[in-house]
């Protein structure tokens, strides 16, 4: 359980820097418009945060860290999130500067951050597997 509340707290951690960062950043630059910086603060309290802090409430209960399909969901869904993180970073710094990205760049974060979303969408299917199988084994 220690595990996954160090987990969240990495996460709020990264969350109030996207946030500070975002604020901070826009005011240096001048910056007025909506950008993808802003979603930063959100993605990191609520899918990393607050998801993790769920996970040791039911941690605590169930015995999930001997299953297979949760060990593959920490993988997943923490590679899916960071991920996810960066494009935002990478497509949001860029709209502050005024920067015009080429359809080459544009797509390819736009495709990481496609691949992001599948990683931490199939990470939330195995986090759900793994909730139902660990139920499963105290009714028995």
């Amino acid at each position: 359980m220690k595990k996954y509340i160090d987990i969240s707290f990495i996460y709020a951690i990264a969350a109030m820097v996207g946030g500070v960062f975002y604020r901070e950043f826009t005011k240096l630059m001048g910056f007025t418009g909506v950008t993808a910086l802003g979603k930063v603060h959100v993605h990191f309290f609520v899918l990393g945060m607050f998801m993790f802090l769920l996970v040791a409430l039911f941690a605590a209960r169930l015995e999930l860290d001997g299953l297979k399909s949760f060990r593959v969901f920490m993988w997943l869904y923490n590679i899916g999130l960071v991920l996810a993180g960066i494009m935002l970073l990478a497509r949001g710094v860029p709209q502050v500067l005024g920067l015009s990205l080429s359809r080459a760049a544009s797509a390819s974060i736009s495709g990481v951050a496609g691949i992001a979303h599948v990683l931490l969408g199939t990470g939330l299917v195995l986090l759900f597997v793994s909730l139902k199988k660990a139920a499963a084994a105290v009714k028995a």
